[in-house]
């Protein structure tokens, strides 16, 4: 981008944004269609991201960017790397991430985060909230508005909040601090039909013989290939995607870049997805993991 466009990044219309999204989804389509990659293509990439360099600040491409950068550092686009991208990219054309929504999102971890900051949720700030939300009803759908909706709702039926129902907002509405720190929350809430369950399993039983296992996310003890071995060894079978044989989802400690905005990321969207109909898919934290693979030896 010329210097002299770059005050105006902020203004980008829509027309534009989807212009550089669907060339990047494009590109990566079609240097990867004969599923090999050479190094003239993967300069391609590296143009694109030479070219969007400037606005990295600016959303989506705080979230896009990292996330090419880091599938062209070694030199190969792997399919996990070009399906995370198309994903993305997928969901960054969709209406969930543009513009005022991507705006009033950020305001609404904002507000939880304030809510909670002082250790207290008052009725009074619940009602508040409610109000909002019924003003933001554009938000419905997108991950935390139907989970703090229901929340609410849930809690509010006898108009006040108990000291069971206050840990529970407690604890949900603390994980907006860990997101106003700039970090990323790897075990969000999700909402299922009527109940609000956590994403991943509190103390679960791993068993690994016979087990199908996939991982999202960065590790803070394995290497992916090392996860991969381990499963292996202890008589499980790895699995680079999820699929309905997958009985476990592993998410690494350290979650990933590019869930800085929806929280997760494709692999864990589609084990809740599967979850939903009924698939027995197990996410489970890696510290929980860890655990079982010291107990198994």
């Amino acid at each position: 981008m010329h210097q002299d466009h770059l005050e105006y990044a902020k203004f980008m219309t829509r027309a534009c944004l989807e212009k550089s999204v669907n060339s990047l989804l494009g590109l990566i389509e079609g240097i990867t269609i004969d599923s090999e990659i050479n190094e003239s293509e993967l300069s391609f990439l590296n143009l694109w991201l030479t070219e969007h360099d400037a606005l990295r600040v600016h959303h989506p491409f705080n979230e896009l960017i990292p996330v090419v950068q880091s599938a062209v550092a070694d030199g190969v686009v792997t399919k996990d790397e070009h399906d995370d991208i198309v994903w993305l990219c997928e969901r960054l054309c969709s209406t969930e991430y543009f513009d005022q929504r991507t705006a009033d999102l950020q305001r609404l971890h904002a507000i939880v985060g304030g809510i909670v900051s002082d250790g207290m949720i008052t009725e009074a700030e619940l009602n508040g909230l409610s109000a909002w939300l019924q003003d933001h009803e554009h938000l419905k759908t997108c991950w935390p508005y139907d989970e703090v909706d229901s929340l609410i709702v849930g809690v509010m039926k006898d108009k006040k909040i108990d000291a069971r129902e206050h840990a529970l907002l407690m604890s949900f509405f603390a994980e907006f601090i860990t997101i106003l720190d700039g970090r990323t929350i790897n075990s969000p809430v999700v909402s299922e039909g009527a109940n609000i369950l956590g994403l991943c399993a509190v103390c679960p039983e791993i068993e690994f013989a016979d087990s199908t296992f996939c991982f999202t996310g960065a590790s803070i003890h394995y290497t992916r290939s090392a996860l991969a071995s381990t499963v292996e060894r202890l008589g499980g079978v790895f699995s680079p995607n999820v699929t309905k044989r997958v009985r476990y989802l592993v998410i690494g400690a350290e979650g990933n870049p590019c869930w800085a905005y929806a929280c997760y990321g494709r692999k864990v969207e589609k084990a809740v997805q599967l979850r939903k109909t009924g698939v027995p898919v197990l996410i489970v934290h890696e510290n929980d993991f860890h655990d079982a693979v010291l107990d198994a030896g």
